[in-house]
């Protein structure tokens, strides 16, 4: 049974939470005792058996499909039984089709995939063989070996590899988007145990010891081969899986993201609420006014409607209430939610073929990643953006310098073709694509000055880049942009970086080849903002380089350092105010008696698995204090192209910008004013600087416990710093309300998490809707927590990307998708909503009306296939062309007239009031369609004095009138005309009535006799008797609703033989005739059918 359950996809034993991995390489006995998950991997969420259960449960969690099973139910009890079940089940049954196609698909393509995946093969060590291995066969502790550019099969340990020194390149884009990583380790045993953490979704991080012979090794990241890797310029490797199948880290980040809704859709669910309310409500009214007719005029009706024992008003009443649930049932939109999906996926592939947002230079295109959030842009109010590689280009160069309180380097608002390069044809190894404008730098490295040439030692020295060679040609791979940019810097000014293993750095320096010995490397993160290495020089000289965010290398730098430190700020503020990016350089000598007992530290910190960063930042805490100030460096990132003229559209459109960067205040200001976010004519531009919260509190004033949208005189921005945003709520109130009186917020030195939090104080405490755009993983949280997350392609990998909604290769390209797609994707899902509303409606008012003159008999107004097809196929197609291809002006205009965006903003196409709005028009349109049809055939006679007047007629009348009329309202909402349009308003139209005139036919009743009740041969089927005088008695053409629960019509009642009576009503005479009763004025009466058989 266990089983059984296990292949339906249910877990019957919940497993338990694995706190440490432990394995042995090449010894599957013992791995096995633990129970990790092999290497197969199954996306897929369906198999054979479980498909169509599964499936329809979920749909029926949605409760339109939920309501329609209900109906189905109720149509299945004769008693209230007013409609054929086709009524119900055609519709239900196509909604439910098209969303089993759709995952259908789906899941098959996700079986293909996994199968693929599956069935790759590589060789496993086994017996001391390589065999060759399917990868859903590989375990936990098996050793494989990898070949050149071949996929690493799970997260490995690497054991050795065919490089020297055990060093490989592997490719990391399906992770990270980056071209190339390196990993480099000095192990090269088989035997040996690992103790790690367990499966977790950090691709950052890794933490484990490796046990060889009973030496303790400590590992990290860097000693890791994710799966989703590919194997680069390496002929082979050997790595031990640690983790396999659904417990790598490529898996464990494909789990289900934040699921994000949009405005639209939580008042659709709020609407759909009121609308089952409000039926509720028409049913009532209904079923008490059939009690009142059943309790003065039923009685009437008995000879003529036998009641059934123990039927009174009361229960018919009841009855009635539930026929009338499911006459009235099209009120509810069941079809809503589908043809929703439809409109939006449409509008993505919009975006995604849109040629105007495709980069040809890096041949990428826009990308629509999720399809549920179009109309969302069409509602942005709010815009948070990263700034390097978003409004940048994340190329950088090095452009100026300060060492030992100098200046070097020309500004770079300064004309470059005035000035003559710097040659470096001196040194045969430098870039020639590096450009520098200051010939003084270059003479005092020649010159020999300690102070420069330790400033590119430790560019050359402190760092993660990686060389390669290729034709002769030295190049860099740097994870980072301005790392490369500092590297490349030393190197043409004398200080090349050639070579690195896992324990020495080899330079040549002023052309003599120098090889450093690497100690430690003190890594770089979010929250230390600064990276060193310890080395020893050729002479024994043990020195700590370090290089970081100026903020960070103040406060560890040793007292002798407070005057360069002071002349430092002021290059550093003039080098921010020029836009350019910098870092403070310091160093540090050691003793060696120091070091080494650091050193026993850091490995007794490094092999711990428990909190081994916090640890470890202890112990780094520990040895970079007391430095000594070398200078500071400063890069430039120029902007995008367009990216001035883009942020001036967006400010135009009244979408407020904030910009979160982790840079220095000058050079966020500057930034502001390079891309028109701060401007001049601005009235006054705040800034907040605070350290403290006291300061903040008198900077920013009185606090304020409300968020309100305030006018203000004049535009203001906003520059504020990372500890100005305290934690204290009253105060976030506070920066809120003052902030968003701003056009233009800038916020500086924040981190990763502040970025976020900032993100979600404007979605909590504002009704607007937010978008995040950045392009590397310090913006992924930012990205997640706004409604709508953009992604740019860049220099920083894909991390961010893989984490958005939407994504593209240049900021420039936004404009295009709020102010074109956005306001489009709004404008056509309010149009298709107020439409689908109204036709629905309509519909069903008129159902409404029809039972104030049916006795509220539950008496359907329409024939049953009309109101089968209406919303399957005489006003489905036209209303979704409409919604795919209108538009009110084109992108030109929309781009000229930015203003045409508001209305998005403030929900005014599709709010609450406007469906109350539609509610009434559909009230007033209903009465409209139903009196006058009626009216036109009351009462009316032919020429020879029969009745023209009967139910199909006037069935027939009120439907063709009621889908001529929505058909003439959709055509005067299209502002955009296609042939599409066309072709689905007509088709729909023609399609309507060759419909009809093949249900109405005679051939038709003479093959379906029992379908087709109401057709022009009922008439022959039983012939109206001669008159015969009778009392007069009072005349009633109404049915009573517990009559209508036996039949649909009068034919059966009639060939029953039960007491029918045929009414004839008398009508004064048009034409004077002899040979008719009308001619002789002569009464109409009842006669039974008994009575005219026995007649003489």
């Amino acid at each position: 049974m266990g089983s059984l359950l296990s292949a339906c996809g249910i877990n019957v034993k919940e497993k338990k939470v694995e706190e440490e991995r432990h394995l042995r390489a090449n010894d599957r006995e013992f791995n096995l005792l633990f129970k990790y998950a092999n290497n197969a991997i199954k996306t897929s969420k369906y198999n054979v058996f479980t498909f169509l259960p599964l499936n329809l449960f979920e749909q029926f969690q949605r409760l339109a499909n939920a309501y329609f099973v209900f109906l189905l139910i109720l149509q299945l009890i004769p008693q209230i039984s007013s409609l054929s079940w086709f009524t119900t089940v055609v519709p239900l049954l196509l909604v439910l089709s098209i969303t089993l196609a759709k995952d259908l698909s789906d899941d098959i393509t996700r079986h293909k995939n996994d199968k693929h995946v599956n069935n790759r093969k590589v060789e496993v060590l086994i017996d001391g063989e390589l065999k060759s291995e399917k990868w859903m066969n590989v375990q936990v502790g098996d050793i494989v070996k990898l070949e050149n550019n071949e996929f690493v099969t799970a997260d490995l340990l690497l054991l050795s590899s065919s490089e020297p020194l055990n060093l490989i390149y592997i490719e990391t884009a399906e992770l990270d988007g980056l071209v190339s990583k390196h990993v480099n380790v000095n192990i090269n045993l088989f035997i040996c145990e690992v103790r790690c953490e367990p499966p977790n979704n950090r691709l950052d991080k890794f933490t484990g010891t490796l046990t060889v012979r009973g030496e303790t090794f400590a590992l990290d990241n860097e000693r890791i081969l994710l799966r989703g890797c590919t194997l680069r310029n390496t002929e082979w490797c050997f790595g031990l899986v640690v983790f396999g199948g659904p417990d790598t880290k490529l898996i464990q980040n494909s789990g289900k993201s934040i699921f994000k809704r949009t405005s639209i859709d939580r008042l659709m669910n709020v609407l759909v609420i009121f609308i089952f309310g409000f039926l509720a409500f028409l049913c009532t009214i209904l079923s008490i006014g059939n009690a009142i007719w059943e309790y003065q005029e039923g009685n009437s009706f008995i000879t003529f409607l036998p009641r059934a024992d123990g039927a009174n008003a009361s229960l018919s009443a009841f009855l009635t209430f539930w026929s009338y649930v499911i006459i009235l049932n099209t009120v509810v939109p069941i079809s809503l939610y589908v043809s929703v999906e439809i409109l939006r996926l449409g509008n993505s592939y919009f975006i995604d073929w849109d040629c105007k947002m495709y980069h040809v230079k890096s041949n990428t295109p826009a990308q629509a990643r999720t399809t549920t959030l179009n109309e969302e842009l069409g509602q942005i109010k709010y815009i948070f953006s990263d700034k390097t590689g978003t409004l940048t280009q994340n190329i950088m160069t090095f452009n100026r310098c300060s060492i030992n309180g100098k200046s070097y380097g020309k500004s770079s608002k300064s004309c470059h073709r005035k000035t003559e390069k710097v040659d470096f044809s001196w040194n045969s190894l430098a870039d020639p694509k590096f450009c520098f404008h200051d010939h003084k730098l270059v003479e005092a490295v020649k010159l020999g000055s300690p102070e420069v040439q330790a400033f590119f030692r430790l560019l050359a020295l402190c760092h993660t880049v990686m060389p390669e060679e290729k034709t002769e040609e030295l190049f860099y791979q740097a994870q980072s942009p301005d790392e490369g940019a500092l590297v490349t810097a030393a190197r043409n000014f004398g200080f090349v970086f050639r070579s690195r293993t896992p324990e020495t750095i080899s330079l040549v320096e002023m052309g003599m080849p120098t090889t450093y010995e690497l100690l430690a490397v003190l890594d770089f993160n979010n929250v230390r903002k600064r990276m060193s290495v310890i080395v020893r020089s050729p002479e024994g000289k043990l020195t700590l380089y370090c290089k970081g965010a100026d903020t960070i290398i103040y406060e560890r730098l040793h007292p002798s350092s407070s005057k360069l430190m002071e002349v430092t700020t002021e290059h550093l503020n003039e080098y921010a105010g020029e836009g350019l990016r910098t870092l403070a350089l310091a160093y540090k000598n050691l003793d060696e008696d120091e070091f080494e007992k650091w050193k026993e530290r850091h490995h007794e910190a490094s092999t711990t698995l428990e909190d081994r960063e916090a640890k470890l930042d202890t112990i780094y805490e520990e040895i970079e204090k007391d430095l000594l100030l070398l200078g500071a460096s400063a890069v430039e990132d120029k902007l995008q192209d367009g990216v001035p003229q883009t942020i001036e559209q967006l400010a135009k459109a009244d979408i407020k910008i904030w910009v979160l960067t982790g840079d220095k205040q000058e050079t966020a200001e500057n930034i502001g004013y390079s891309c028109n976010m701060l401007r001049e004519e601005m009235k006054e531009i705040f800034i907040v600087a605070a350290n403290t919260a006291e300061e903040k509190s008198r900077l920013l004033g009185k606090k304020s416990q409300v968020v309100e949208d305030e006018k203000v005189d004049g535009e203001y921005g906003l520059v504020i710093n990372g500890h100005s945003l305290v934690r204290e709520i009253d105060m976030h109130l506070e920066l809120l309300r003052t902030a968003c009186m701003c056009q233009t917020v800038i916020c500086c030195r924040v981190t990763p998490l502040q970025k976020a939090q900032v993100v979600e104080l404007v979605k909590k405490h504002k009704k607007a809707v937010t978008l995040a755009i950045g392009d590397g993983a310090n913006d992924v949280s930012m990205v997640k927590t706004a409604h709508i997350g953009v992604g740019i392609s860049g220099q920083e990998g894909m991390q961010a990307v893989l984490s958005s909604d939407f994504s593209f290769a240049q900021f420039r390209y936004l404009q295009r998708l709020l102010l074109v797609h956005g306001r489009w994707s709004y404008l056509r899902m309010c149009k298709f909503l107020r439409y689908f509303f109204y036709k629905n409606f309509t519909f069903t008012f008129v159902h409404f009306w029809y039972g104030f003159f049916c006795g509220f008999s539950a008496q359907t107004v329409y024939d049953e296939w009309f109101i089968t097809l209406y919303n399957l196929v005489y006003a489905a197609l036209p209303v979704i062309g409409l919604s795919l291809f209108d538009q009110d002006v084109n992108d030109r205009w929309s781009f000229q007239y930015p203003q045409l965006y508001a209305p998005g903003q403030l929900n005014q196409y599709f709010s609450k009031m406007a469906f109350a709005r539609i509610l009434l028009h559909s009230c007033y349109s209903s009465l409209v369609l139903f009196f006058i049809p009626w009216a036109a055939m009351c009462d009316t006679v032919r020429d020879d004095g029969k009745d023209i007047a009967d139910y199909q007629s006037f069935a027939l009348l009120a439907q063709t009138c009621l889908l001529i009329a929505v058909s003439v309202q959709m055509g005067l909402d299209t502002y955009y005309w296609t042939a599409v349009n066309q072709f689905f308003l007509w088709g729909s139209l023609s399609v309507y009535f060759a419909v009809t005139f093949t249900m109405y036919s005679n051939g038709m009743y003479l093959i379906f006799t029992s379908s087709f009740p109401f057709t022009g041969e009922q008439a022959k089927a039983v012939p109206p008797p001669p008159p015969r005088k009778f009392p007069r008695r009072r005349i009633s053409t109404r049915r009573s609703g517990y009559a209508f629960s036996h039949a649909h019509g009068y034919g059966d009642l009639v060939t029953s033989g039960r007491f029918l009576r045929i009414p004839v009503k008398s009508r004064p005479a048009l034409f004077h005739h002899t040979d008719t009763p009308v001619a002789d004025s002569t009464p109409q009466t009842y006669r039974t059918i008994f009575e005219e058989a026995q007649s003489p």
